[in-house]
């Protein structure tokens, strides 16, 4: 098998896992991906696996809407054994509204965790981008919630596992309080995140690489180096500003953030979203 046959082989693994939502066994005990012979060659064919199945969902219709950010704790790096965050593609389908129900049954293994979301009102195209230019590109934050989700086995993840399941994204909400930057301090504001009245998770912007900003202006470099920039319109999820939560059971769980005001992502076991990827003729 060639190496563009194996790419595909193993996106395919991750379709079709997404779609019988049955988990499959960590993509890092793939032969090519084991047999790497460094890191980066490990992580460049991680990606090379998401892109295939982002080039996929693209041809079938879907839009991308943005990037997310992951790996942004420190502590989450260094149990992975890596030095940088990672990313993937966020898609119209996976946004949701604030307490818009989220049909829990389309998901295999859910987790939620709180993060600053930020829309673009300019492209990022520099080589290198400053404070000043991410300040000035960025037209609002947002509270808001990612729904991660690992197509592998019992989240037994590490770095390429994740990357090629497209940073294991799933769902995101932001929430409807648009603030400029000037009025929130991105890292300083301090987060929490529960179900129901219990609180489960907190967190602050320093948690997100010592600022989300840091996170974005990784990303807005990185999407340069690949020539896909990020442009106007484009959602940023900068990454979690705490420890994520496993999602149980139907239920609705509240992020709030200072500055920003609050987000709620409600899951439901009953409720199906009407698209065009799931109307039968």
């Amino acid at each position: 098998m060639n190496h563009r046959s194996h790419v595909e082989a193993l996106a395919q693994q991750l379709r079709e896992s997404e779609r019988t939502r049955r988990t499959i066994a960590p993509l890092r005990d793939d032969a090519r991906l084991a047999q790497a012979a460094n890191a980066a060659e490990a992580a460049e064919l991680a990606y090379a696996v998401q892109q295939v199945n982002i080039e996929a969902r693209v041809a079938a219709g879907e839009r991308i809407v943005g990037r997310k950010i992951g790996l942004t704790s420190p502590a989450v790096q260094r149990q992975l054994g890596v030095d940088q965050p990672d990313f993937g593609a966020l898609f119209a389908s996976m946004a949701y509204g604030d307490n818009q129900p989220i049909p829990l049954g389309e998901l295999i293994q859910p987790k939620v965790e709180a993060e600053i979301a930020l829309v673009l009102e300019r492209d990022l195209v520099h080589e290198k981008h400053t404070y000043a230019d991410l300040i000035r590109a960025t037209a609002y934050a947002v509270a808001s919630i990612e729904v991660v989700d690992s197509r592998i086995e019992g989240w037994n993840i590490r770095f390429v596992d994740t990357v090629a399941d497209n940073a294991s994204s799933a769902r995101f909400v932001l929430g409807s309080r648009p603030v400029l930057l000037r009025d929130v301090d991105l890292a300083a504001c301090a987060m929490t995140l529960a179900n129901d009245a219990d609180v489960l998770s907190r967190g602050n912007g320093f948690a997100c690489l010592g600022n989300p900003l840091n996170a974005a202006a990784w990303l807005a470099d990185r999407m340069v180096q690949l020539g896909t920039p990020l442009r106007a319109g484009d959602v940023l999820m900068t990454g979690a500003l705490g420890p994520m939560v496993a999602v149980t059971r139907p239920g609705t769980f509240s992020a709030q953030i200072d500055g920003l005001g609050s987000v709620r992502a409600t899951f439901s076991a009953d409720f199906l979203r009407i698209s065009k990827h799931s109307i039968e003729d």
